[in-house]
């Protein structure tokens, strides 16, 4: 009788070993994601606010797999999700979705909103949008509700183990200090000013973000924002890419890895790692054939010059084929060019990625 109750016993154990081997029972996410930024970040929150900053009606997600718009500004899939996709991970909700409960806490969480900045009065055009300020407040009440589930030192780890993006910069310069002639903030500061307080007002946010528990976090410098077919139909003559525009980023980029190496030396480990998105974008856009695009100048979805006036909507031009496209719309890459840009992000030298790459980073937790 003992060692039939002990092969009994055995053989429960074995069992319920290889439910957890195999994703049973109450195995959880291998790892959070948590998603801070504005539009090329945001899969759906606009969509639950007043906003005019939103990708919610055709031909947005056209080529998503439910071919619905979903509040990407994507044809497809976006950064954040193709990075989930790339990591075995199941992919972020937006914050505002109330489908946000329960165990699907443990997978993350994604904050960003369209048309925000670092700093708080860019996007007060677009109404109601999710602030860089209220996305981390609303950062603090996830772990909230988060630790209400499972506790308060399981919440801690896992925000402490998850991997966090942030894509800010490039709003606080088209639709901020570039958004009209003689702007306040260019009547403020002069470019090479603007960008030294633009990256003081970044620390504080990415200090904060590490002060709330992120240990590994992606930061992304601004993309060639001279060179999208919004501002090439604006400011561009023969299809060169702004040199202003391209002036701010030079000059935002190089202090913004200068400003991420200051935080990592004050912190003691490299918490931080900055992506070289200018470059990213750079290589399919100056050699656009080399990665199987016809165009990097025309966007597949819009109108006017390059497609790159006014909005995608339902009455744009479209284009039968988005992955002969660098550009979705006059402002956000295609679903292929996204990809690229992350595969990158996973392996890329660097050229592109400091201290390393999100692999390395894995490799050495």
């Amino acid at each position: 009788m003992a060692s039939s109750l002990v092969l009994s016993c055995c053989c429960i154990i074995m069992i319920t070993n290889l439910f957890m081997a195999f994703g049973f029972g109450y195995a959880q996410p291998t790892r959070a994601f948590f998603v801070f930024g504005d539009s090329i970040a945001d899969n759906g929150n606009n969509h639950f606010l007043a906003t005019t900053a939103r990708a919610d009606t055709p031909p947005y997600g056209i080529d998503f797999p439910s071919h619905k718009a979903t509040g990407r500004f994507s044809n497809g899939l976006n950064i954040p999700d193709i990075l989930s996709e790339q990591l075995g991970l199941e992919p972020t909700l937006p914050y505002l979705s109330p489908l946000l409960i329960g165990e699907k806490l443990l997978v993350g969480a994604n904050f960003a909103s369209a048309g925000i900045g670092i700093l708080n009065d860019t996007g007060f055009q677009f109404l109601e949008v999710l602030h860089i300020d209220k996305q981390l407040k609303l950062f603090g009440h996830y772990q909230q509700r988060l630790s209400l589930h499972i506790g308060e030192e399981e919440a801690k780890k896992v925000v402490n183990k998850a991997i966090v993006l942030i894509i800010l910069g490039g709003n606080d310069f088209v639709n901020n200090y570039y958004l009209v002639p003689f702007s306040a903030r260019s009547r403020q500061f002069s470019l090479p000013d603007y960008v030294t307080y633009l990256i003081s007002e970044y620390r504080k946010i990415l200090k904060e973000l590490y002060d709330l528990g992120a240990r590994k976090i992606l930061v992304t410098g601004t993309g060639p924002i001279g060179c999208v077919p919004a501002e090439l139909a604006l400011r561009s003559r023969n299809g060169d890419c702004d040199v202003e525009l391209e002036r701010a980023a030079a000059l935002y980029n190089p202090l913004l890895v200068e400003m991420i190496k200051g935080l990592n030396n004050e912190i003691g480990f490299d918490a931080f790692i900055a992506a070289n998105a200018h470059q990213m974008h750079m290589d399919f856009i100056t050699n656009p054939q080399a990665y199987g695009f016809v165009t990097s100048k025309v966007a597949c979805c819009g109108q006017g010059p390059y497609n790159g006036i006014g909005l995608c909507t339902p009455l744009s031009n479209l284009c039968p084929n988005r992955d002969l496209y660098a550009f979705w719309d006059p402002f956000h890459p295609s679903e292929k060019a996204s990809r690229l840009i992350v595969q990158q992000i996973l392996t890329g030298s660097n050229e592109y990625m400091h201290p390393m790459n999100l692999s390395t980073v894995l490799a050495m937790d």
